[in-house]
């Protein structure tokens, strides 16, 4: 399966943007979806999770209240809605592929990668 993420730029502290991911390949209609990011200098670290079915879901704490996780199955798609942002937010943002129908939360439940969109969040 290949995942292609989109939806990155530059953006002042306080506003929004959608990041989208779009599946193409394999059908990932029966595992989660996830998203991921880096930030310089530091390690990958989970984001935010949907289940296969879009009823399940998690957050970061550093990230809950402000970011929301969607998916259209129709359209092989995961979203990322991010608000409220602020300069931590900075980093390159990955979307990826479950194992499983379930929500994992680290890298390890995660079976596929897309190349990631680089998020700037200037103050």
């Amino acid at each position: 399966v290949q995942l292609q993420a989109s939806g990155g730029g530059l953006v002042q502290a306080g506003g929004s943007l959608r990041l989208s991911c779009a599946a193409s390949g394999r059908i990932f209609s029966n595992n989660g979806l996830g998203w991921f990011r880096r930030a310089s200098g530091k390690e990958r670290e989970f984001v935010a999770v949907i289940s296969w079915n879009g009823a399940y879901t998690d957050y970061a704490d550093s990230v809950k209240g402000r970011f929301t996780i969607s998916r259209d199955n129709a359209k092989n798609t995961v979203a990322l809605q991010m608000n409220s942002l602020i300069p931590e937010d900075t980093a390159v943002y990955y979307c990826a592929a479950a194992r499983s129908a379930g929500i994992p939360t680290t890298t390890r439940g995660f079976a596929s990668w897309g190349q990631g969109t680089l998020v700037t969040v200037s103050s």
